[in-house]
């Protein structure tokens, strides 16, 4: 941003961490641009029937306004960051073609750096495909691994040694987790990074103020009858797939309905588990390249629709 000669279409990076009043903004920003179009960055909020511990926006305003990947898989499917990725850069691509107004919003910092970074990074729940392919090195032996490489991926394995195991088995790894050779993502990525211009945008309030939020967004949430939406989740069969995604306020009330945790201990848990993954946010978005702060959501729009302006001119 500032450069006038950077003609790229410019898409704002909204982020910030949890209860920071990020999707309040982005509803603002909505009403006020009709062509607006908010693409979401939150791995909860992406899950249907995780609703009122999600803080998702209701039915109503997701049928009203322009909202995307919310409300869009099932809590069994396996959504990572390549798919938010993918997923974004088409919506992007059809929408600019469209000439609509774009925004990504949403705290999942992993999320924003596959999209605005390319990611070529494998997750904890893939571990399984790592484990089969060392057991295949002690079975197999590593020239076997390498021949295999260089069927899948000739461009990658010319640049590794052949006694280099570890590359060999990160290449392919990233293969059978992703469906594409590791060249082919650095290509694509590459690509994609000149493509547009995504100034990212994140909403910091001072720490004491988003601990008060938070604690009072998990009163309200209960108050909304939250313990009754984990309910309806445990009679759909969802209780252990969102338990082992980590999602906070689930997981605690599902151990409260366990006979494990007291409802008010569950409730503390959350508030306290919540200020953590706070924390655990603000410590990635300060560690993320070329990310403008602010402690005012008003001064942020400001700064928002200057970044729009600047496209426009």
């Amino acid at each position: 941003m500032g450069n006038s000669d950077d003609k790229r279409p410019v898409i704002p990076v909204l982020t910030g961490p949890t209860a920071s009043g990020k999707t309040g903004l982005s509803l603002v920003l909505l009403e006020k641009y009709p062509d607006l179009h908010v693409i979401s960055a939150d791995s909860r909020q992406i899950y249907r029937h995780l609703d009122i511990g999600t803080d998702k926006p209701p039915p109503e305003i997701r049928d009203r306004y322009n909202l995307h990947l919310v409300d869009f898989v099932e809590p069994t499917e396996r959504y990572t960051a390549f798919d938010f990725a993918t997923d974004s850069r088409n919506i992007i691509d059809s929408k600019i073609k469209a000439g609509k107004r774009l925004l990504v919003c949403g705290g999942t910092g992993l999320y924003i750096k596959a999209l605005v970074e390319g990611l070529i990074e494998i997750s904890e729940d893939d571990m399984s495909v790592r484990e089969r392919l060392e057991d295949d090195l002690i079975t197999r032996g590593p020239k076997e691994l390498y021949r295999e490489l260089e069927e899948i991926d000739p461009d990658e394995a010319a640049g590794i040694h052949p006694n280099n195991i570890k590359r060999i088995i990160r290449a392919l790894e990233i293969y059978y987790v992703t469906g594409r050779t590791k060249s082919s993502l650095i290509a694509a990525r590459n690509k994609d990074n000149r493509e547009y211009a995504f100034p990212i945008f994140c909403l910091l309030p001072p720490r004491e103020r988003l601990y008060e939020k938070i604690d009072r967004r998990v009163d309200e949430m209960m108050a909304a009858g939250f313990l009754d939406e984990v309910r309806r989740i445990v009679e759909l069969g969802y209780g252990p797939p969102i338990t082992g995604m980590g999602v906070i306020g689930y997981a605690e009330m599902f151990r409260h309905l366990d006979g494990e945790l007291s409802l008010d201990g569950a409730v503390n848990l959350m508030k306290q588990n919540s200020r953590r993954f706070a924390k655990r946010q603000i410590t990635w978005f300060r560690g993320m390249n070329n990310v403008e702060f602010f402690s005012s959501p008003d001064r942020l729009a400001a700064r928002l629709e200057a970044a729009w302006l600047d496209e426009e001119n």
